[in-house]
């Protein structure tokens, strides 16, 4: 095996000033690891945005629009919640019905109309994986038919295959007595040494440091961020409820602080950044059209607590304004993501645990 072919390096830092002429013909904003990180970013937002807008071409770009948010911001989990009256879709049969169907529609057809939140999370899912991948763990759906036309989020696990990282994301291609083979988008594949596991199955792995081992190692998805300090895309969450979004986080201990987001909450830029505590584990939540306060309206299990729209605020340790004054009437959840992220950006920087 040639180790160069496998271990091309490039330089993707900004020349120092003063040093030689800096080519300002590429972009220089490459992520670059300040050390481990164990803190998370997550944002939670309804998958009934999808069925607000008209055609098909409008709910893919609202999706890309999203996930150019989750990259640059470093989001790192992202949770779609269903914040529709529990008499239509809350109900434990119907959810089971619903779940078969998107299921079946996965494989048959269209899942936009049928199932916003499905349609969102295949979309999101799409752009997540680095581009070698997709056609391998991606089959044809009619869900992704312009999916391919969306702006690349470029995050740090999106390798070229002429740039280096001490992990990668790669999909198996067969499995042996010796191992697995996996195909990390280096033109040769790397064995993974006594494991066995199942062919077109994604896996991160730990890149050898000697150019001439053609072995790798499996690792958790984690690893990369957790050791590496790596911002590695993001995970996706269902919530069958605003409610699931905090009672089924996978997060032990759930979420250190939490932000809610509405018109009437307090501006955010009254916020006092040493007050906040410090987080291992953060949520920002958006609402749909109709904001968080109906999404906690039509949630059974926080009627049962005695919440509802009118103090739905009492769920969350902040409760935040992100354009106060806005002179529009309404602010998309697209936009609000945008706004939101930017706004707590400093935040969730200085206040990691």
């Amino acid at each position: 095996m040639a180790g160069d072919k496998k271990r091309k390096r490039t330089d993707n830092h900004a020349t120092q000033p003063g040093t030689f002429e800096q080519d300002t013909s590429k972009p220089t904003a490459v992520f670059t690891p300040s050390g481990p990180r164990t803190s998370t970013l997550s944002v939670a937002l309804p998958g009934s945005i999808i069925a607000n807008a008209k055609s098909h071409d409008q709910k893919t770009y609202l999706a890309g629009t999203l996930a150019r948010a989750f990259a640059v911001f470093s989001v790192d989990e992202v949770v779609i919640f269903d914040d529709q009256p529990t008499s239509s879709n809350h109900d434990s049969e119907h959810r089971k019905q619903r779940q078969r169907r998107s299921h079946a529609d996965d494989e048959e057809g269209y899942t936009a109309l049928s199932d916003p939140a499905h349609f969102l999370i295949h979309i999101l899912s799409y752009l997540e994986t680095p581009p070698h991948l997709r056609k391998t763990l991606f089959e044809m759906h009619p869900n992704l038919r312009t999916a391919g036309t969306l702006p690349s989020l470029d995050m740090p696990h999106h390798l070229r295959s002429n740039e280096w990282c001490p992990y990668r994301e790669g999909v198996t291609t067969r499995s042996d007595s010796k191992g697995t083979m996996v195909d990390v988008g280096l033109g040769d594949d790397y064995l993974l040494p006594g494991v066995q596991i199942p062919i077109k199955t994604r896996v991160t792995v730990r890149l050898p440091e000697d150019d001439q081992t053609v072995e790798a190692e499996a690792v958790a998805p984690d690893v990369p961020r957790e050791e590496g300090g790596f911002y590695w895309g993001y995970t996706l969450r269902r919530a069958d409820s605003l409610s699931a979004v905090f009672t089924e986080s996978t997060y032990d201990g759930g979420y250190d602080v939490s932000f809610g987001t509405s018109e009437r909450g307090k501006p955010v830029t009254q916020l006092d950044a040493e007050a906040i505590p410090k987080y291992s584990h953060m949520l920002v939540v958006f609402g749909g059209v109709a904001g968080l306060e109906t999404a906690a309206r039509n949630d059974t299990a926080l009627e049962g607590k005695g919440i509802s729209g009118a103090n739905v605020n009492e769920l969350f340790d902040y409760w935040i304004n992100l354009v106060p004054g806005q002179g529009s009437r309404t602010i998309r959840t697209e936009e609000a993501v945008w706004c939101g992220l930017m706004g707590l950006k400093s935040i969730a920087d200085s206040r990691r645990a």
